[in-house]
């Protein structure tokens, strides 16, 4: 039984939220373990197909927790090698979930915490949120976040964001494109992830999951010959899977297709 993370699937959306709201959902080895099982967990899911990422109480995530933080700062190189890693594995977990995934941030967002947001496909964010990088305050540097972070909001803001730890809030999250929605307050939150969630619903799962594994290998790799084989390659075998076919079939005899009146059944 996961202590500090709990799943709720309902109408085919799972939520994960992370259940640590007195200590702001911060993050430790505990809360890593367990994220990272319930995004695989609801990734292989067959009746999940959206994933929101949320917290109880105040904030989104607080980063690391200051009793973690105490254990760490006597840790061995090898030592905090295993723990970045978790972190890492977690972070990766999410972002390569088959399942669109949406974080749904509020109050505080700050240090880990801008990774989990990051990591998400989707991230909405109300305009009071309070973003930071705060590492280098620390004496410490945004590492293991920093792949996730970058991808989302380029090395320019990185740059800045990264080495003044500044905060800042929903609104210049957006400006940056670290979140992709900033509203007004909690009910819009939840009115525009639903929204978000039942358009993607609309699509199919397996071209989803393969639309997601594309874009992350397309990036990596490293020549455009390399691109133009990994990209030709990848559409024309969803062309003739069985879910592209009734896809492409579905649009041309106006119907819809398998996954969408499977849903309007159930």
């Amino acid at each position: 039984m996961s202590e500090f993370v709990r799943v709720n699937v309902e109408n085919r959306i799972a939520a994960v939220v992370i259940d640590r709201p007195e200590l702001h959902n911060a993050f430790n080895e505990m809360v890593i373990a367990e994220l990272s099982a319930a995004m695989r967990e609801m990734g292989g899911r067959a009746d999940v197909r959206v994933v929101v990422l949320r917290s109880e109480g105040k904030s989104f995530c607080a980063g690391a927790d200051i009793h973690w933080m105490k254990r760490m700062v006597d840790y061995s190189v090898e030592e905090n090698i295993a723990d970045a890693t978790a972190m890492a594995e977690m972070l990766r977990a999410i972002r390569e979930c088959p399942k669109p995934v949406i974080a749904r941030v509020h109050g505080a967002c700050i240090g880990g915490g801008v990774g989990l947001a990051a990591a998400c496909d989707v991230a909405v964010a109300v305009k009071d949120a309070v973003f930071c990088l705060s590492e280098v305050k620390l004496g410490i540097l945004p590492a293991v976040i920093s792949p996730y972070v970058l991808e989302k909001i380029g090395p320019g803001h990185m740059r800045r964001y990264a080495v003044t730890a500044e905060r800042f809030d929903g609104a210049e999250a957006r400006r940056i494109g670290l979140v992709s929605e900033c509203v007004a307050d909690a009910a819009a939150l939840d009115a525009c992830i639903a929204k978000i969630a039942k358009i993607a619903m609309g699509n199919g799962p397996e071209a989803i999951a393969a639309c997601k594994s594309v874009l992350r290998d397309v990036a990596a790799a490293p020549a455009w010959d390399a691109k133009q084989r990994l990209t030709v390659e990848r559409i024309a075998e969803r062309r003739v899977s069985a879910e592209g076919q009734d896809g492409l079939k579905a649009f041309l005899e106006k119907r819809k297709p398998g996954w969408v009146s499977f849903d309007s059944h159930h």
